[in-house]
């Protein structure tokens, strides 16, 4: 083997990256598995109860609550925008969804089986598909500031929701409410949640546009520099637009798995549900500046912030710590990040 075989392009003094330095292992996302794992390990000690099959179960069902919304914000993040009206537009379409599967009820139109189910989620992804247009178009093309837009939106959707419901909950009704709560609340062989198979089939959709598509290309590199991105031929304005109404789908679906699972809409679901999905994603190595960010990171920050709460719940220990430990976690996963992109420079 020749000398040179461990240099890069002959050059002796720049070595080959260890296989822990490079891609996966070198992100912030492994950092925070090896804390996951640490956690769980704890946990485990902790509590008898916490790695039995029916805790796992909820765990899987529990972190799919925010984690398939936190798969949408993720692209957001990655350009360098903000979506604060991801829990509003969940509280909306679980709302909406549950109204119009009451109105077909009650107007007795059910021309097959499953047509209620079918126009009800239709018409309650339509809603969110609008709030993600409405965000993306202000933000994209009127250049307003995503944080700003979102806000606003947070508060507009939500005071919509309660227009609606005149502050009372919804409670879906009809020939497909069984139907209704079996796709959203369902599980395979007893314990495996269908929202968290939901959720691995998303994510691996979006680790594969991310990383093998030219359009995942072009959201890192609106991120990473939105002038360079403009300047060849990445089509940003449209990208933007198209981040947003993907954001707020995913949190409409979020919200109709929960709405399931809940057998009713209250008109304050996910009320601050936008800050824990926004914590999720940076946890997992999403970066607020843009650039960075992925599928995996954004489950194992969804995980992890579960896997804390319930082991709190089962040690016996007050949730409401739960806040201030995922404060804690947040500000670890930026410094980390920051020791380890000084280290790289």
């Amino acid at each position: 083997m020749s000398p040179m075989s461990d240099t890069v392009q002959g050059f002796t003094n720049v070595r080959r990256s260890r296989w822990w330095q490079r891609g996966f292992f070198s992100s912030q996302s492994a950092y925070v598995l090896v804390a996951l794992l640490l956690v769980i390990l704890m946990m485990s000690f902790a509590s008898p109860n916490f790695l039995t099959p029916g805790n796992i179960s909820n765990i899987a069902r529990n972190f799919t609550f925010i984690a398939i919304a936190t798969l949408g914000i993720t692209l957001v993040i990655i350009t360098g925008g903000i979506d604060l009206s991801v829990g509003s537009t969940i509280a909306m379409t679980a709302t909406v969804t549950s109204l119009v599967m009451n109105g077909l009820n009650d107007a007795q139109f059910q021309p097959f089986p499953g047509f209620s189910l079918i126009v009800s989620v239709g018409a309650g992804l339509a809603v969110a598909a609008l709030i993600g247009l409405i965000n993306g178009l202000s933000i994209a093309w009127l250049k307003l500031s995503p944080f700003v837009t979102t806000l606003a939106s947070l508060s507009i959707v939500r005071g919509l929701t309660y227009v609606l419901t005149q502050g009372r909950g919804s409670y879906p009704k009809g020939p497909d409410k069984e139907l209704f709560i079996d796709i959203t609340a369902g599980k395979v062989f007893g314990y495996v949640p269908l929202p968290f198979l939901y959720l691995l089939v998303l994510a691996l959709i979006m680790y594969i546009v991310l990383h093998h598509t030219a359009w995942g290309r072009h959201i890192f590199a609106i991120g990473g520099n939105e002038q360079a991105g403009r300047m060849t031929g990445v089509k940003v304005d449209r990208i933007k637009v198209q981040v947003y109404v993907i954001s707020a789908l995913a949190a409409g679906l979020n919200g109709i798995i929960i709405s399931g699972w809940l057998g009713s809409a209250p008109a304050n679901l996910a009320t601050s549900y936008e800050l824990t999905i926004i914590a999720a994603a940076v946890i997992g190595g999403a970066n607020l500046a843009g650039g960075v960010g992925g599928a995996a990171g954004a489950i194992i920050g969804c995980l992890l912030i579960e896997v804390i709460r319930n082991g709190l719940i089962l040690a016996g220990i007050d949730p409401y710590w739960q806040l201030t430990l995922v404060g804690f976690i947040i500000l670890a996963a930026v410094l980390v990040d920051r020791l380890r992109s000084l280290r790289a420079g």
